[in-house]
Formats: C-alpha cells, structure tokens, sequence
C-alpha cells in the first residue's frame, strides 16, 4: 500500500510487520521517533504480543536485548550517535554471543563538539564489532532492509545493524510502498533460534574462553561475515521476487557500464550523487555511482568487478578516521589491490553540512582532470582553519577549538580585544 509518511514511522511500522516479542527502547535524536511510533503501535494493541521495555539508557537497550535474543525472543532496538557508543560494551557482547538482534542506526555525528546531525561517524565507529552493516539509499530502502535485517540475522544467528541517515531520512516524509501483514509472514518464517536458553536443557550462555579457543571463536564471526556476502543477496533476491522492487545486496551501480569515473558512497547522499551524474552525462562526462548497501561485511570481490574497468575512483566519506584519512577508503583501496588507476578520497558532510550539486560536480571535475588530492575535505573553510593554527601558534592559552570558530563564523558573540 502506498503510503506518504516520515522515514521514522515508516521504519517503525516495518519493525511491527516482522513481529518482534521484545522492543528496548530508549531514545535519542535521531531515532526517537522510531520507538515512539513502535510505542503506539503496542499500546494500541496494532502490535501484539510484544513487550515494549524502557530502560535507563542505551547501554541497558543492547542488554536486555541480548537476554531477551538469548531466551529465544525476536528483538530489536534503535540507538544513535553517543547512545552507541554508550553500549558499545554490549554491541560486542550481542556479536560475540551471536544473537540475532536487529538495531536501526540513525546515523548521527559523535561529539564533542555536541552535534545532532548527520554524518557516518557513529556506524563506522563500531565497523569492527562483529555486527552486520547495511545502508539505505532512501525510506523506502530503509523500510525493506528492516524485513531483510531479522530474515538475515536469524539465518545467520548474528546480529544486523540498519543504518539510515539521521534527519535526512528518519524526519524526511517520503512516498513508500508499504506491504500488507500476509506478505510479510510470507517472507519471514517464524523465529527458530540456533541457541536458546531453556531451564530444561541448561546451557552456558557467554562462557569464559581462553587462549586455547579464543582466536577460533574470533575465526568463526569472520567466518559468518563472509557466509554472509552470499547470504545478504540471495535474500535480497528474494525480497524482490515477492515485492516486485529491488532493495539491498551488497553493491548496487548506475550509469557505470562505460564509466571511466565511478563515485562509490553509501546513504542517502547516493541520491544528490545521481542527479549530479545525470548533469555530468548530458555534458559528455563519462561517470558512475557506486553505491554500497553492506558495509560489514565489506564485499570485496564485487566492488572490484564493478570498479574494474574504470580510470579513477572518488570515494565520498562522510566520516573519517582522525590521523589517517578515509575509513571506507581503506576497504576500497583493498579491494583494487593490484589495479592500476587514480584513487581519491572525498570528505563531505561531517555535522550535517550540506552536500550540494554544485560543489560534488566541482570537486568531480578536478579529480577527472587528476588535479584532486588524494585525501579532500570537501567546503572545508580553510580561512577559520588557518585562522585557529595561527592562533595556537601565537598563544599557549587559545581557548576551546569550537567556541573559537563559533567566534570566527559569527555564530556566537566575539571577544572585545
């Protein structure tokens, strides 16, 4: 059923369809409007049986979470930003222990300075946790990767982060195609766990291992992550068998057939990316999108085949890894080990600044004309920058970076000097 609804009560109302026995719900921007609507939808008995726990913060979330999965409950929960670094402890716990929860993350930038928008930072903070990562390209995608996500985890008994951007998605009201209850349960079976805690066959659940086992129970996450790259698309084919569009998999190109450019991106900035090759191609430009729709694991083979032919790759990041550069980068480059072609990596949209048309065609140009670094901060505003080393160098006490540059924009009120 087509409906015009907010990203969040989209996703909310997928969660609904897929069933979930037990809800942990604490909130923070933004994801709040996820578990309000999921709220409701218990409270108004919409969602029933489901036991719908608030809980004291974002690491007890992922806690209950992992004891209510451990006992054989289909569980999900949502966080964002600090609150994932909040239960990080527990995020390693749920993947360690293979539970098959199901978590949306509404990516959000990590303080300080404290910022409530959009970028990448907090889902790629915790790419080596054990969790599957998946991106959604827009609502709609974020509404189907949610079915995908519980099918998925339980499959695979590990557990499956949706990641969907903050605001740009979760607040925005899009037109999606909501399917009906029948056909949900059509493509998600009942709930079988792979383990389960039952007083009648008692187990240990989360023992102690040693280094005369522990580096094979580290092998065998990896394991699953790499059983998975087979896994995430075949489900995906699944998914578009039954409801007739195409969401998910692991890459997903346009316009890359005879690209001798090709952007790879994840989120929702693969949308404004389109667009700007559209504009590129009726100008003559021969250039591609490449988006990623997993990211952990990170489908090697497949990126390489789609980028292969190609003369340069610019990887767009919206986040970085402080000291070194790209994140997703770094996985890019591993995945062409070998080919002989100009790389770069673009930074945009930390905090939620804005990614305009205007300046990806201009930051695309120079990297077609190879005159791009290699690492880019995309409308970075050098004058500030300069401005705050020059004032480091000058004085010992210089004050907080932030406030300074609230200063220098004019945000907050300058000093009298």
């Amino acid at each position: 059923m087509l409906k015009q609804i907010e990203g969040s009560r989209a996703v909310a109302e997928a969660v609904a369809l897929c069933r979930p026995d037990v809800i942990c719900a604490y909130p923070i921007s933004p994801q709040t409007h996820i578990v309000e609507g999921l709220g409701e939808l218990v409270k108004d008995g919409t969602l029933t049986p489901c036991e719908f726990i608030n809980v004291e913060s974002e690491f007890a979330a992922m806690s209950v979470a992992i004891g209510s999965s451990a006992t054989g409950a289909r569980t999900y929960t949502a966080t964002a930003s600090q609150g994932l670094l909040f239960m990080a402890e527990a995020v390693y716990n749920a993947s360690g222990l293979g539970l098959p929860i199901v978590m949306t993350v509404a990516n959000r930038a990590i303080g300080a300075p404290i910022n409530i928008w959009n970028d990448h930072s907090d889902s790629m903070s915790q790419r080596d946790s054990g969790w599957i990562q998946l991106f959604a390209e827009s609502n709609q995608e974020a509404l189907d990767l949610h079915i995908q996500a519980f099918k998925l985890a339980e499959e695979l008994s590990m557990p499956v982060m949706v990641c969907m951007d903050g605001f740009i998605l979760t607040h925005a009201y899009e037109r999606v195609d909501m399917p009906a209850q029948a056909e949900v349960d059509a493509f998600l079976p009942p709930y079988e766990p792979r383990q389960v805690l039952d007083p009648a066959e008692p187990v240990s659940i989360g023992a102690m291992v040693g280094p005369e086992a522990f580096m094979e129970v580290r092998y065998l996450a990896h394991a699953k992550q790499l059983s998975a790259l087979e896994v995430i698309p075949r489900i995906a084919h699944e998914f578009q068998q039954r409801f007739g569009r195409r969401s998910g998999g692991l890459v997903r190109g346009y316009r890359c057939e005879d690209a001798e450019t090709i952007v790879v991106a994840l989120g929702s900035v693969i949308g404004t990316l389109k667009d700007t090759v559209d504009d590129m191609r009726e100008r003559g430009v021969l250039i591609g999108v490449l988006g990623l729709q997993s990211f952990r694991p990170f489908p090697l083979a497949a990126v390489r085949a789609a980028l292969q032919h190609a003369k340069r790759v610019v990887v767009l990041e919206k986040s970085f890894s402080v000291g070194l550069g790209g994140v997703v980068s770094t996985d890019v480059r591993l995945a062409l080990s070998g080919l002989q072609l100009h790389g770069y990596t673009v930074v945009a949209g930390l905090g939620g600044r804005a990614i305009t048309k205007a300046s990806l065609e201009r930051t695309l140009r120079e990297a077609i004309a190879d005159k791009l670094p290699s690492l880019t901060f995309m409308d970075l505003d050098w004058r500030i920058v300069n401005r705050q080393l020059e004032r480091e160098a000058q004085v010992r006490r210089s004050g907080p970076i932030a406030e300074n540059l609230l200063r220098d924009v004019g945000t907050v009120a300058s000093k009298v000097s």
